[in-house]
């Protein structure tokens, strides 16, 4: 079992996928401390990519092999200034050049040395080997995206060393629903505290909140922008983006200078009952427009369900509680994770193994929970809110038109964001007695769901919208 820790659910990145673009980029920085830690990176003097399986077949819509020269190049997808990307694919483009991470420049010819490989690999549907001579000799290591920014290699050194991390430091180690529950039994304590007390085992208090604020900043600057830019969106699909529109149909005229100050201006405009479905959408679509144009994004769990999260959590501050501060959105962004957490472990939040009831299935789960506590659901209900959310995504296939994470992905998350907020309402209404279907149960069957899903519904683009719609029809 892995030690999973919100953070590990809700990392900030790049664009438009965390499978196809910010786990190669990660799986690029990693193969360059494996040549530093052997004494071999200022030995090499060529580089070549092969991806392969899903990685390839979507790879070019998902941005794959900008992230891999990126990563290569040794940018921070946290920090890099999203306005400098475009600039430094081009001069590598133009060059034939990659200044290998920031240090060496080696020649590197994108069109010939990342190589698109329709071939799957046996362990994972994304895998990728990055190759450098090295004395005359080729050196090569394989990476798997395996979903959510999360890169292993194929013996899982790394899992054996988080599972040690996590039998000896949690002091609540959590797997199962039902094991989450018996804690919150035990200790008498709502699922966010639970939660927290396993931060709190290996990261500081002051450590969790000032990652927590910055995880919530990138999300509410991430809905502004999208909010705020309006156009078509990269790709050739000619998308145009809603939530600009949107926006601007639903704002009240007082004035503001930020983010912040653009969410209290949201919280004093007066929102009838009609209007509230279209501001959640709006929230969920500016987060994916902002996605699919290689923004700064949270994985939650993933960058293609990016908005569902961050669209209830403001429901619930523009909407359900003008009063909420930190201390709320803390406490939602702790249940979500831990209810990522659980579907990760055991089942999956990768779309090329399990379709999109891996990604926005997972994030409208997630979200349903979270919402679910702070409008004050007990352990029980919260699970219930879980599962009924994900309930209604079982099946979800991941079929993007061009390989783009746009269609139909941008509207899914608005689509997930209201079944969370439905979800969260049905199980506040549920005697737990009543259910018949716990949340360990719909886990289980969203895995069996996924091994039995057609390859060509999990994010390869050769079935369902991506083979019946054309760009040509678009």
């Amino acid at each position: 079992m892995e030690c999973i820790s919100i953070f590990d659910m809700l990392k900030i990145g790049v664009g438009p996928s965390s499978s196809h673009t910010l786990g190669p980029w990660r799986a690029a920085e990693r193969w360059i401390k494996e040549l530093k830690d052997s004494n071999k990176f200022d030995k090499v003097t060529s580089i070549t990519v092969d991806l392969y399986g899903s990685l390839s077949l979507t790879g070019k819509g998902h941005a794959t092999d900008y992230a891999v020269i990126l990563g290569l190049y040794g940018a921070d997808p946290e920090r890099i200034p999203i306005d400098s990307l475009e600039s430094i694919i081009a001069t590598v483009k133009s060059t034939n050049t990659l200044l290998f991470n920031n240090e060496i420049p080696i020649t590197f010819d994108p069109k010939a040395d990342i190589v698109f490989n329709r071939k799957f690999l046996p362990f994972h549907a994304n895998g990728m080997k990055f190759t450098a001579m090295i004395d005359g000799r080729r050196s090569s290591s394989t990476f798997y995206s395996i979903g959510g920014g999360f890169v292993v290699k194929e013996e899982r050194k790394v899992s054996k060393k988080n599972c040690k991390i996590f039998e000896n430091t949690f002091p609540y180690p959590i797997r199962l629903g039902t094991e989450l529950l018996a804690y919150c039994k035990e200790l008498d304590l709502p699922i966010s505290s639970v939660v927290l007390e396993n931060e709190k085992s290996i990261r500081d208090m002051e450590t969790i909140d000032f990652e927590l604020h910055r995880i919530w900043d990138t999300m509410l600057e991430c809905m502004y922008t999208g909010c705020h830019t309006e156009g078509n969106l990269p790709g050739g699909l000619n998308v145009r983006r809603r939530a600009y529109d949107m926006y601007e149909n639903l704002k009240g005229d007082l004035p503001y200078n930020n983010p912040k100050e653009w969410l209290e201006t949201i919280r004093k405009t007066e929102v009838k009952f009609r209007q509230i479905l279209k501001w959640v959408s709006c929230f969920a679509l500016s987060v994916n427009e902002v996605n699919a144009a290689l923004g700064r994004v949270v994985t939650a769990p993933t960058n293609g369900s990016a908005g569902v999260i961050p669209s209830v959590l403001m429901y619930y501050l523009v909407i359900e509680n003008h009063d909420a501060g930190f201390e709320e959105i803390k406490k939602f962004l702790l249940v979500a994770g831990e209810i990522g957490s659980i579907f990760k472990k055991n089942a999956t939040i990768s779309a090329a193994m399990g379709g999109c009831q891996a990604e926005i299935g997972v994030s409208s789960s997630m979200a349903a929970a979270a919402l679910c506590e702070l409008m004050g659901g007990s352990p029980e209900q919260v699970l219930i809110a879980a599962e009924i959310a994900m309930e209604h995504h079982l099946g979800l296939t991941c079929d993007p038109i061009a390989g783009l994470v746009q269609i139909p992905c941008i509207e899914r998350n608005a689509m997930g964001a209201l079944k969370a907020i439905n979800a969260a309402e049905l199980a506040l209404n549920t005697d737990p007695k009543n259910v018949k279907v716990p949340l360990d149960k719909v886990v289980q069957t969203m895995w069996e769901t996924a091994k039995d899903m057609n390859t060509k519904y999990k994010e390869t683009s050769e079935g369902g919208l991506a083979v019946g719609v054309h760009l040509s029809d678009c």
